[in-house]
């Protein structure tokens, strides 16, 4: 919603949540700055009619009465648009304790800490301790990617955006004209999914590989947002967590900490080299690229000659 539209609707509500008799379409076009810049009363009374509308399908309840002269007036009364009072129990109220920590270092702390108060001057119960309830537990959500705000609110508005992206197997970044649909964050980074159309598909991207400033574009998207997107299961399979085989690699000793964790097998070669037996699946080939001279691919033959097409690739670049 456009933001000058967003601040008409506010006032008229306002408006219409502070009168204690109904009001009639010419005071309250008298009242609020945008409906006395129309350009004749024809543009008005659409705009006040659309604007009606558009606040009963929020939620908003309008009567229509008429006024002590005799015209109709529009009013909303208070105890016809108030919410049930919010009861909370202790775990509960524990939980959105919880969730109002989660956000420390991102642009959404200020909202859910002011959230939280608000939630508890309608009665929360402040002694409440969410890490008794929980175990002592302290979530976080790590966000050190300067690319996550700005990617945050071109979902929230549906804005598609460009930014510069380098590939694990590429030596250099390229634009990407994206819109963007979810963030998700999978095993410590931050995904990014939505439609590439320059390649006129669903892409997922890793944040820690953008590159520079994201551009927000003015233009609408111009594929469906899907009901489900599957962030994390894209990059499982890049990682092989969809693996049925097995791969076998020689691993420098103290180095792929990562792919040590995934292992099957380890067995010590000798020499500064480990010997380790990995889940292969799709998109393995593009993670073991990221350890570069660290890692040599024994089998299966096909995993070796994609990890060498990538190399020479980067090394092209």
């Amino acid at each position: 919603m456009a933001i000058a539209k967003a601040e008409r609707l506010m006032n008229l509500a306002l408006c219409l949540l502070g009168t204690r008799r109904p009001l009639s379409k010419r005071e309250l076009r008298e009242s609020i700055e945008a409906y006395l810049e129309a350009s004749s009363d024809d543009s008005f009374n659409r705009m006040f009619e659309r604007d009606k509308d558009d606040l009963r399908e929020l939620g908003l309840v309008i009567e229509t009465v008429e006024n002590l002269d005799g015209e109709v007036g529009y009013l909303a009364r208070r105890d016809s648009n108030r919410l049930p009072p919010i009861t909370l129990d202790a775990e509960e109220a524990a939980a959105l304790g919880l969730a109002a920590k989660v956000w420390q270092q991102a642009r959404l702390a200020g909202a859910a800490s002011g959230a939280l108060q608000k939630l508890r001057a309608a009665g929360l119960p402040e002694d409440v301790d969410p890490y008794e309830a929980h175990g002592a537990l302290e979530p976080r959500i790590p966000v050190h990617e300067a690319a996550f705000e700005p990617l945050m609110l071109a979902c929230r508005d549906r804005r598609p955006v460009v930014f510069d992206y380098r590939k694990a197997t590429a030596a250099h970044p390229e634009p990407r004209h994206v819109e963007p649909w979810a963030l998700e964050c999978w095993r410590g980074h931050w995904y990014l999914a939505g439609f590439d159309r320059d390649r006129g598909a669903e892409r997922v991207f890793r944040l820690s590989r953008i590159t520079g400033r994201v551009r927000s574009r003015g233009s609408r998207f111009t594929a469906p947002v899907p009901d489900v997107v599957t962030v994390r299961e894209t990059v499982a399979s890049w990682a092989g967590e969809t693996a049925d085989r097995s791969a076998l690699i020689r691993l420098r000793t103290d180095a792929g900490y990562p792919l040590r964790a995934k292992a099957t097998e380890v067995r010590e070669l000798g020499d500064g080299w480990d010997e380790l037996e990995i889940p292969y699946g799709h998109g393995l080939d593009a993670w073991l690229v990221e350890f570069g001279p660290d890692v040599v691919v024994l089998e299966p033959a096909e995993l070796r000659a994609d990890v060498v097409d990538r190399l020479r690739a980067v090394a092209k670049g």
